[in-house]
């Protein structure tokens, strides 16, 4: 993975890309999936579980609340990331997260179910704070020719976090006594420890410090990121506090200005940075991520917890090429396809669970029903994994991250909202899918578990992927009605994309404000030196009349 630059005045803006990307791999991989592994732990459900017919087991009620806890958790989380990062600054505000998160980590270990509760809960906050202040900390810091790249990578390094938990869980699942779970739980400071020792090697973000009046330690830290000094850095620093005076001068942005019905039709804009974010959980994704040890097992399957690190690798693997092709294909045509495959693996996944899953009579399974269940699901997170995996966060998350035009078509096609409102537009779609995130976590349970005495159930089982096809299905409609299709345009071009076209003809209006760009600059290469050469032979007084008539 390709890190910032190490410039020649020693900056570490390199190692802290890597560190932060990582990082942040392990906190929402292993602070938002860990507990799907350890519910199937028998050492876990000793502590924690509740004794129905002799065998120690998780609750519905309980399972709903522990799953859904981290969420609500990260949700609050995000929301506070703004403050926080105005407050504290971008790094101090990481390392803070890093704390809170490890208090978290800690009372988890306590075999007490209310400290465990209020530790996913404070995990959660570590996690959503992480979640916006991580990616802010990469715009503000990263080169211009690696800040799409390394902040694209978001998604393809949260399933690396998970596959890692995956693996540790199938490892320590047999293990015996409360070691083993609080192996599993404690490994996460390793991960926190990795982003505080990084971040007290790193500096602080110039724009920041800009921000705050800190003129000479803007200046040092922008040397560390680039190795300018002297004229080279004052000409730097001056683009930045340029940029920065502009946006001042707008005025204070306000959340109401969000959902304004004027030209600019930033309702939509709005609209579609939270929506996106709420149909990528409603896709069902974390169904699999959250209950798939449970799921398999009682699918027959004889081992869930190998087949649960199957899945996982699909899900790294197949986010490398949507990365690799999103600005081949687009984001609308890419976002279309995965949720239409997605869609149809869904239903034949219910269809087959429904007619040939589970165990027969005598207790057999139908084994070519469980490879046609297993194959499916597979290819529903691949589709997934490409998608609507990571394209959610290269519209709403870096938009937060650009400031000026850049040589990488990704973040060019990007921004949505304008400068000024980007902070909050930022906050409400991430907050968004946090909280689809907790009510989804929340409401599986009562959807796919069997009725008891104490507590009624849809008990659907298999028959929840009729659910997550049909959201699929509005997956499709969403994006067909509503998300613009932006490839390759710079910020002001997206603004007259949403002033002049719709959602459905955006790719053909696109094409026109592209070729309209490539005249234009045809037009400036073919008179430049005409222009040049004219001015060469006028004298002073001639060129002032000439300038005067033009």
């Amino acid at each position: 993975m390709p890190g910032g630059p190490v410039s020649a005045g020693g900056g570490f803006s390199g190692s802290g890309s890597k560190v932060l990307t990582f990082g942040l791999a392990a906190f929402a991989g292993f602070g938002g999936i860990l507990f799907g592994g350890i519910q199937g732990m028998e050492a876990w459900l000793e502590v924690f579980g509740t004794t129905v017919d002799g065998k120690k087991v998780l609750t519905t009620s309980s399972q709903s609340l522990v799953v859904s806890i981290l969420s609500a958790g990260t949700f609050f989380g995000a929301l506070l990331a703004g403050p926080c990062a105005d407050l504290l600054g971008r790094r101090m505000g990481i390392i803070a997260s890093c704390v809170l998160f490890s208090l978290g980590v800690g009372l988890q270990l306590v075999t007490n179910w209310g400290a465990f509760i209020t530790g996913r809960v404070i995990c959660g906050l570590g996690v959503g704070l992480i979640s916006c202040l991580a990616p802010m900390y990469q715009g503000e810091t990263c080169p211009r020719n690696i800040r799409g790249l390394v902040i694209g990578l978001y998604q393809w390094c949260i399933t690396i976090g998970i596959l890692v938990a995956a693996i540790v869980n199938n490892f320590m699942e047999k293990r015996q006594g409360n070691s083993g779970w609080r192996i599993v739980i404690a490994l996460q400071f390793a991960w926190a420890a990795i982003l505080i020792t990084g971040m007290f090697f790193l500096v602080e973000t110039p724009r920041y410090l800009s921000v705050k009046g800190r003129h000479d330690a803007a200046k040092h830290s922008l040397s560390r990121l680039t190795g300018l000094y002297g004229d080279e850095l004052e000409v730097e620093y001056a683009v930045l506090r340029e940029g920065l005076e502009a946006e001042a001068a707008q005025g204070a942005a306000s959340y109401k200005e969000l959902f304004s019905r004027g030209p600019d039709r930033m309702w939509l804009r709005t609209f579609t940075g939270i929506a996106i974010q709420g149909f990528q959980q409603l896709t069902g994704i974390n169904f699999i991520f959250y209950f798939g040890t449970t799921f398999f097992k009682q699918s027959g399957i004889d081992d869930p917890f190998v087949i649960s690190i199957v899945t996982n690798v699909v899900n790294v693997v197949s986010t490398i090429p949507g990365i690799l092709i999103i600005d081949r294909l687009g984001r609308r045509k890419m976002l279309l396809a995965g949720a239409v495959v997605m869609c149809v693996c869904e239903y034949i996944v219910a269809a087959v669970g429904m007619t040939q899953g589970g165990e027969n009579a005598d207790g057999s399974v139908n084994l070519t029903a469980q490879r046609v269940l297993i194959a499916f699901v597979c290819i529903y997170i691949a589709a997934f994994a490409s998608t609507w995996g990571p394209i959610p966060w290269t519209r709403p998350v870096l938009r937060r991250l650009i400031r000026a035009r850049i040589d990488m078509v990704a973040f060019e096609s990007s921004a949505v909202f304008p400068s000024r409102l980007r902070a909050k537009g930022m906050s409400l779609s991430v907050a968004s899918n946090w909280l689809w995130n907790f009510g989804i976590g929340y409401a599986t349970p009562y959807l796919v578990n069997k009725s008891t005495p104490e507590i009624k159930t849809a008990g659907l089982g298999v028959k929840v992927f009729l659910i997550w096809g049909s959201t699929c299905m509005g997956c499709v409609l969403f994006t067909y009605f509503f998300v613009m299709e932006a490839k390759s345009l710079s910020l002001e071009q997206v603004d007259e994309l949403y002033r002049n076209s719709s959602a459905i003809r955006s790719n053909q209006y696109r094409q026109v404000i592209l070729a309209q760009h490539a005249r234009h600059a045809t037009d400036s290469v073919v008179t430049a030196p005409y222009m040049a050469d004219r001015d060469a032979k006028l004298g002073e007084d001639e060129l002032l009349e000439v300038s005067s008539k033009a």
